[in-house]
């Protein structure tokens, strides 16, 4: 699966229904190019269309029970190689890679609660080590 097509899968999972042309935006691709996307994953069942209760007219794209197990087990593969590689690091390692989640952590959180503007770096202090 590609980052493109398994990125659309988690925003419908997050965000809901979406017009293809929102999708389209939010996921930085051309309409025609989410349209095909869109019609890929819809014959593998990924996703389901859906007409939109408040305009007839247009259709939404969503994610199927198929889609959320699909994103749920890529997940659990990613988390276990993730777990692997972790373990597999000598102790001092996983104590600096601990270290500086503790660190990045925070900021990634303020990132994702702002919005995509990066949230600005704290001050660096001199630790007077070379």
């Amino acid at each position: 699966m590609s980052f493109t097509a398994a990125s659309t899968l988690a925003r419908l999972e997050r965000e809901g229904p979406l017009r293809l042309t929102a999708l389209a935006a939010a996921e930085g691709v051309t309409q025609p190019s989410m349209t095909q996307l869109a019609q890929r994953l819809e014959r593998q069942g990924l996703v389901t269309r859906l007409s939109d209760d408040i305009d007839a007219r247009v259709t939404l794209v969503a994610i199927s029970d198929a889609g959320r197990e699909v994103l749920a087990e890529r997940r659990r593969a990613r988390d276990a190689r993730l777990t692997d590689l972790v373990a597999a690091l000598p102790h001092e390692d996983q104590r600096a890679l601990g270290e500086a989640m503790r660190t990045v952590l925070p900021l990634v959180q303020r990132m994702l609660m702002a919005g995509t503007e990066p949230a600005p770096l704290p001050e660096r202090r001199d630790t007077g080590s070379t």
